[in-house]
């Protein structure tokens, strides 16, 4: 019994500092209809994002310190957006770099080259060249980036932030139900409290 109540306050934390309950159609959308989860018996959040995107540059590091505090039963999704042909090439270099098991190293490594180092980093070619000089092997990384298998993620990526209604990023989807972000909230911060607040209800069902 001490457990469980020491789960359920870890997970009401995540929630804090709130200054007001989160109010759906306010600081989330509810999900009309609810989409399956790939994690069953967890609670999943997908962070829709972009490597372009400066606001999600931004929620990089406070994202990642909130997710460290994440209980057991939550699980955290990285979902690259793709609203029109140019935003292609960087969700191929996010399953690419997947697929290299590079994900975990490089991937604050990619926000960094192209928001601090002004790399452009869309051109297939250069990708590859930055993913070189990081230590991965050319060929390889090429051909992840250009296999079947990414092309299917592609359009999985596709059809996901359809059935999500995400038309902005970041944006953070709690266990296919929830979708919340700071176009809604105002800020990262409040965003990241109410996802908190969402998952903690999600937890006491």
């Amino acid at each position: 019994m001490r457990l469980a109540h020491l789960a359920a306050a870890l997970i009401l934390s995540l929630s804090a500092p709130l200054a007001s309950a989160a109010e759906a159609g306010k600081d989330y959308a509810v999900l009309s209809p609810a989409q399956q989860t790939e994690n069953r018996g967890k609670i999943e959040v997908i962070e829709f994002f972009a490597y372009t995107c400066p606001h999600c540059f931004e929620l990089e590091p406070d994202l990642n310190a909130w997710a460290r505090k994440l209980p057991k039963n939550v699980v955290l999704k990285r979902q690259p957006v793709i609203f029109n042909e140019s935003w292609e090439p960087m969700a191929r270099a996010f399953f690419a770099l997947d697929a290299m098991g590079a994900l975990d190293r490089l991937h604050a490594e990619m926000f960094n080259a192209i928001h601090i180092e002004d790399k452009n980093l869309t051109h297939p070619e250069d990708f590859f060249n930055w993913g070189a000089k990081k230590g991965l092997d050319r060929a390889r990384l090429k051909a992840a980036y250009e296999s079947f298998a990414t092309g299917t993620k592609v359009a999985r990526a596709k059809q996901l932030q359809r059935a999500y209604k995400v038309n902005g990023v970041p944006a953070l989807a709690v266990n296919g139900k929830y979708l919340t972000s700071s176009s809604m909230t105002g800020s990262n911060a409040r965003t990241l409290a109410v996802a908190g607040e969402l998952i903690a209800k999600e937890g006491r069902r």
